[in-house]
């Protein structure tokens, strides 16, 4: 009987080993497909862009003519949306966080909240841009502007920054908290100094990784009516103006060959854009916590 239970278990182990080699050659093979249609990608669009980007190309404006169109107004449209989007998402978001974690009751109104926001992060972006259209372009009457578009995008990325800081929150030990009441500071003073400064990497890197969904979505402006051509700068917050999607999506509809290499030419001016921003959460991540 030993000897036929023993054959039994070796039989199911190398079942069991032939299913784990199996699985691991699905997953590889599906990992090398990834990575080889990113490389495909990456090589078709500096391959064809990488000759347009220079310091005309960011001086000059959008043209009809390839070989004058620039992406002035919309690369410097983007950093106007991000003035607005950023100071708002940060404030409204991590201060939403530190009242749910640190002074709302434990009670089902406040687990409602919580699930509340956590669905809204998953609603698709068009949601919020007609929502933005509806108060913001219409009831509001703030039209096409830097702000109707940077409120719109503040709601679309305003749930990811809450839910990040939250876990950020969550996550520092509440040995830290107690120590810091036990040597007399007040609850204000603990999350100031302990909770804030603990939780900042998590608060950081997915702050910076909604604010990078912010450079790349389109579908809100687009129903918000921001405009794909623009042969101006902005100088408040209430004009008209374009960002780099947008004028992307311009390039690649026009029939003209030579415009598909300037769209290529945004895309790479885009992509560095989020790399950097990735590349400065990884860096305050890293950074901070080495010293906490």
């Amino acid at each position: 009987m030993n000897l036929i239970d023993n054959a039994k278990v070796m039989k199911r182990m190398s079942g069991r080993l032939k299913l784990n080699v199996l699985f691991k050659l699905v997953f590889a093979a599906a990992t090398l497909f990834g990575l080889l249609v990113l490389a495909v990608l990456l090589y078709r669009i500096f391959s064809q862009g990488i000759s347009y980007v220079d310091l005309s190309f960011f001086g000059n404006f959008a043209s009809r003519k390839p070989e004058e169109a620039g992406i002035k107004a919309a690369f410097i449209g983007t950093i106007w949306l991000m003035a607005v989007v950023a100071p708002i998402t940060l404030t409204l978001g991590v201060g939403t966080a530190i009242y749910l974690e640190e002074y709302a009751k434990d009670n089902k109104f406040t687990a409602f909240i919580k699930v509340n926001i956590s669905n809204l992060a998953g609603v698709p972006s068009i949601v919020f841009g007609l929502l933005g259209l509806t108060i913001f372009v219409r009831a509001l009457a703030l039209d096409r502007s830097v702000l109707a578009a940077g409120l719109t995008m503040s709601l679309l990325v305003l749930p990811v920054i809450i839910v990040a800081a939250q876990e950020a929150i969550r996550a520092v030990p509440r040995e830290l908290r107690e120590a810091s009441y036990g040597m007399g500071a007040t609850k204000w003073q603990t999350i100031v100094r302990v909770v804030l400064p603990t939780a900042l990497p998590g608060i950081a890197t997915g702050a910076i990784l909604a604010l990078s969904r912010v450079i790349g979505e389109t579908a809100p402006l687009v129903v918000i009516g921001i405009p794909m051509f623009v042969a101006f700068l902005p100088q408040s917050v209430f004009d008209t103006f374009t960002v780099l999607p947008m004028q992307i999506y311009n390039w690649t509809s026009r029939p003209q060959e030579e415009f598909q290499y300037v769209a290529a030419a945004g895309i790479i001016v885009l992509l560095t854009m989020l790399v950097l921003m990735n590349s400065i959460a990884i860096f305050i991540r890293n950074k901070f916590q080495k010293r906490f």
